[in-house]
């Protein structure tokens, strides 16, 4: 089935270093940018994460130190990167949870602010697939296209796969709807107001902290009672979006 798009699509995967947005750097990005016309653009990129990739990463993606030694950083790339993302929505395989906080990470690292994951569209394929079949990405793919996933864990072919695997999907379940509004409230299941869900609504649309000793606490009273707490998060090991998402709700709370 193809997709029916008011805006260009983008497809994406990473590799990396590990999986803390705040610490793990990417070291591998395949996207496939469809449009509305159904025409489509591809590239992957590696870059070099300016550190040591683990031995554990290395052996799930097969990306080594030596790979990238010579790659830019991603600090040299990032807007190039962002145009592809500017004005798009955006897809992948557990990406809500991993690939867009990862992503954003980088960008707010590199000082690239022109790309607001938080106002496009997220289609994340794992949580409509686990919503039916709950597996990998390769179990999927041999479900719902009968084929085998070669090269799993390259960012290409795990890119291609997701791409190949909604549309199998939208073939297969009347339940879905071939529109991206549809699919962004079908993927998300968070609250999340930051992207690594430190901070989250609860169900009366206020914002709260969401672990720790202040967990269920609203941002608006920790900043009453407890600003030294929030200047803790400000200044501790905790992810641009979240510092970002503070700064804002102290703006909008306090005016400072």
């Amino acid at each position: 089935m193809k997709l029916k798009l008011e805006r260009p699509l983008v497809f994406f995967d990473l590799e990396t270093t590990g999986t803390d947005p705040s610490k793990d750097r990417i070291v591998e990005m395949s996207y496939i940018k469809v449009y509305p016309d159904g025409e489509e653009e591809s590239k992957t990129m590696r870059v070099n994460p300016g550190c040591h990739i683990p031995e554990g990463a290395s052996a799930v993606h097969g990306i080594y130190d030596d790979d990238v030694k010579d790659k830019p950083l991603f600090k040299d790339v990032a807007k190039q990167v962002a145009e592809v993302f500017k004005d798009s929505d955006i897809a992948g395989f557990n990406s809500n949870k991993f690939d867009v906080p990862m992503l954003a990470e980088e960008f707010l690292r590199a000082g690239v602010l022109d790309v607001d994951f938080s106002i496009c569209k997220k289609i994340d394929v794992q949580v409509i697939y686990h919503k039916h079949e709950p597996r990998t990405l390769s179990a999927a793919y041999k479900f719902y296209c009968d084929a085998d996933l070669e090269n799993a864990h390259s960012a290409l072919a795990d890119t291609r796969a997701t791409y190949d695997v909604l549309k199998a999907q939208l073939d297969k379940y009347d339940d879905l709807e071939n529109s991206v509004d549809f699919l962004d409230k079908y993927s998300n299941f968070t609250n999340n107001v930051d992207l690594d869900g430190k901070i989250v609504y609860n169900e009366q649309g206020k914002e709260i902290i969401n672990f720790g000793k202040n967990k269920g606490k609203t941002v608006e009273d920790v900043l009453k009672y407890e600003p030294g707490y929030i200047s803790w998060m400000l200044s501790g090991d905790f992810t641009l979006s979240t510092k970002q998402a503070l700064v804002r709700l102290r703006k909008k709370y306090t005016g400072n």
